[in-house]
């Protein structure tokens, strides 16, 4: 057999290797948790697992002040060992039964709003409204309510809306529980709802007026 023969039976094609349980750390991450797990030697694969959890945090420098990152490394490692390792361990491993458990299932609104530019959650903020004793505070939640609802109808309309509409929305929604009447002042302006965002904080932590953040062409190469 000629050296491209052997070469070419030698090949491994990913079709024909065992699947890799996190893809995100690589064929040979999984290679070395598999010769960890055929150890049979306890302080071997003890020296072994240590040696895997140190290469795992290294491909991912950016988590190590992450809160209970060393954790998760464990996590993962007697994943890909399918459980099988005998090492001791600093932090107590999710069970095998309870990654195979199902999710509940979330309970998505049923509803069909009238008003459907509004969303599901107006409905739930006038419920809570309405449950409210009257007092100052209640003023003020039918007040953001209904501020609320006029930038959501702006959203889908884009024209200037009369504020009495979405009074009417509003008692309408809250089935006459909620009356124009109740909320006190005016509607803030197209203007104002616009402008309540606020400014995203922009990083300078790296900008200076004219200046590179590279101290010397040392580190340019």
């Amino acid at each position: 057999m000629s050296t491209i023969d052997t070469l070419v039976a030698d090949l491994e094609y990913n079709t024909d290797r065992k699947m890799m349980v996190i893809p995100e750390y690589g064929r040979h991450i999984q290679k070395m948790v598999d010769y960890a797990v055929s150890l049979d030697d306890k302080e071997e694969q003890k020296h072994a697992v240590e040696n895997i959890l140190y290469v795992m945090g290294n491909l991912n420098p950016h988590l190590r002040d992450v809160p209970d990152f060393q954790h998760k490394l464990w996590d993962q490692l007697f994943i890909m060992a399918d459980f099988n390792l005998k090492v001791d361990t600093p932090y107590p491993i999710t069970p095998k039964e309870k990654l195979s458990e199902r999710p509940e299932r979330i309970a998505y609104p049923q509803s069909n709003p009238k008003y459907r530019f509004y969303g599901n959650n107006l409905k739930t903020m006038i419920d809570l409204a309405v449950s409210w004793e009257e007092g100052e505070e209640k003023d003020k939640l039918l007040q953001a309510t209904a501020n609320h609802m006029k930038k959501c109808f702006l959203n889908w309309n884009k024209d200037t809306v009369d504020d009495a509409v979405i009074l009417k929305h509003l008692e309408d929604i809250s089935k006459g529980a909620i009356k124009a009447t109740d909320v006190k002042e005016p509607l803030a302006s197209r203007e104002v709802l616009y402008t309540q965002k606020k400014a995203k904080p922009q990083n300078t932590k790296h900008k200076k007026s004219g200046k590179s953040k590279y101290k010397s062409n040392k580190y340019r190469k």
